[in-house]
């Protein structure tokens, strides 16, 4: 449980740093579900230093729904963390109104870090059925790092990139965060509160690219606009 007290929200993402998101996503080999639909497992940190961005970021997620109906789907399963201990998987879901029902039951309950839980629970699920992407959303780490990097490892064998939105600008979180981006064969990236428009379009281009691959995430860059327009930039073989 970091206190917020203090981690400063840093500074709005800058192009640079967002521009080298997208390209890392636009050059991630992600392979398609065979069962027609990606597969996405979304993880929070709803510890209590989440608390002040918690509504908003749980208004975000339905976007990505939204964004891949046309393409064929998205199955995602919502995973959090809180208090001593706790840990909780939804099962599969396919509806954004579903996913928004369980994010905005869940309150903000202070405790430690669990994303040991979390990319241990990613690689069960893949053994079962072949997960596409992990997206995490964080402010802090609170764990052994070598531990995180060794299952982060493990995700890279399988196939299986993790994208991680670090919220504040806690030193420790982000090293440890740019580590399992890339080990998985992900990226990351930082948020702060005044971005919503701009994590939901990367949170919108990450799924994009889950159900339909480059040319799915470049007719969406090129759609959106702002921030999202710079994917077109980014691929240059579709």
């Amino acid at each position: 449980m970091s206190d917020s007290g203090q981690n400063k929200l840093p500074k709005k993402s800058s192009n640079a740093e967002v521009d080298a998101f997208l390209r890392k996503v636009a050059a991630t080999p992600i392979a398609k579900s065979t069962a027609g639909r990606g597969r996405l497992i979304f993880a929070m940190d709803a510890t209590a230093s989440r608390e002040p961005t918690w509504d908003t970021a749980c208004h975000i997620q339905g976007q990505m729904f939204q964004e891949t109906t046309d393409l064929g789907g998205l199955e995602i399963q919502l995973c959090y963390y809180r208090g001593f201990a706790e840990f909780d998987a939804s099962p599969w879901l396919v509806e954004s109104a579903t996913l928004l029902k369980r994010m905005t039951s869940v309150s903000c309950v202070g405790g430690r870090t669990q994303i040991e839980k979390i990319l241990r629970h990613t690689i069960t699920e893949t053994k079962k059925k072949k997960v596409n992407a992990l997206v995490f959303v964080g402010d802090c780490m609170e764990e052994d790092v070598d531990n995180l990097c060794q299952l982060a490892g493990e995700l890279g064998v399988l196939g299986l990139p993790a994208f991680l939105f670090h919220e504040g600008h806690d030193a420790v979180a982000e090293r440890a965060f740019k580590q399992i981006a890339r080990l998985t064969g992900g990226a990351y990236c930082h948020f702060d509160s005044n971005s919503a428009q701009q994590l939901r379009d990367l949170l919108s281009a990450v799924a994009v690219y889950v159900v339909g691959g480059r040319r799915a995430l470049e007719d969406f860059g090129k759609r959106k606009g702002g921030v999202a327009r710079l994917l077109t930039h980014q691929i240059k073989k579709g």
